[in-house]
């Protein structure tokens, strides 16, 4: 039997329904509303076989510094003709030479090392029903005046300038802050998501604020489902396990080119989600 043609094309909001079902094919969590997130921050290309969606892949630019490659799925009856292929080349494309970041599974882990991507480091997926805690003396919520203090303090630790995504969380989530010295210190984000909601970003200068500005909305949630990606910082992960959110899983950060990240405090302790960073 012959085989149909597959086209690439860019991926546009007309998509949104066929991403959506791709990604609870492969056993994603995602909403609607998480790749209209996804897509409303990023560019990206999709493969279409005779007018149906069969693969995605978007490319969130962070000004010139830097792009996270995410939202990768190619149709599991599909698997094994280039096509995961065709999209990294579109996504690299979309890139415009910036270095890139993405989070991967063990699936697409040799795809990407053949295109130059390399390990460096594991995220870990934390994620279940809250216990009732006490909010943290420290932390308080945020306030519209706070986000371009929060969105230059992101950029510290992140790397790179992610102002676009922290107003986009401002208007679909909330922040918390920790002020010191009539300067924020620290902040997290929570947000819907998937199952429940996520808790991320989180940037802080030290361990113990981070823990804080988890607290700060695992208090303000007992009893839901939340969920946080860390990088593999072990303290940080036994901490949310025993608040009742455990390890489930995770992926591999890689990085092309590989650039050892600079020291910088403050630091990400937690991530928007693997997708965004």
């Amino acid at each position: 039997m012959q085989k149909r043609q597959i086209d690439i094309a860019a991926f546009v909001p007309e998509h949104l329904d066929a991403a959506v079902a791709l990604s609870r094919q492969v056993g994603w969590p995602h909403r609607p509303e998480d790749w209209q997130m996804a897509l409303a921050l990023s560019e990206g290309a999709v493969a279409i076989e005779n007018d149906r969606v069969v693969g995605t892949a978007l490319v969130t630019r962070y000004k010139e510094a830097c792009a996270t490659i995410n939202m990768v799925i190619v149709d599991q009856s599909l698997r094994g003709r280039g096509i995961g292929r065709r999209l990294m080349d579109a996504a690299l494309v979309l890139s415009d030479g910036r270095p890139l970041r993405l989070v991967a599974t063990e699936d697409g882990l040799p795809l990407y090392e053949k295109l130059g991507f390399r390990e460096t480091g594991r995220v870990l997926q934390h994620q279940g029903i809250t216990a009732k805690i006490d909010t943290p003396p420290i932390t308080s919520a945020a306030t519209s005046a706070d986000l371009s203090a929060i969105a230059e303090l992101d950029r510290q630790a992140f790397g790179a300038d992610r102002s676009d995504l922290i107003a986009y969380l401002a208007n679909v989530g909330t922040f918390a802050v920790i002020r010191r010295n009539n300067r924020i210190a620290g902040f997290s984000a929570l947000r819907c998501f998937g199952r429940g909601e996520v808790i991320g970003p989180v940037a802080a200068g030290d361990l113990e604020d981070a823990k804080a500005l988890v607290a700060h909305f695992i208090a303000l949630r007992p009893g839901r489902f939340l969920r946080v990606d860390i990088p593999g910082i072990i303290d940080l992960s036994d901490w949310l396990a025993e608040r009742g959110l455990g390890h489930v899983g995770g992926g591999i950060a890689m990085m092309r080119p590989s650039i050892p990240p600079a020291a910088s405090d403050p630091t990400i302790f937690a991530l928007a989600n693997q997708a965004l960073g």
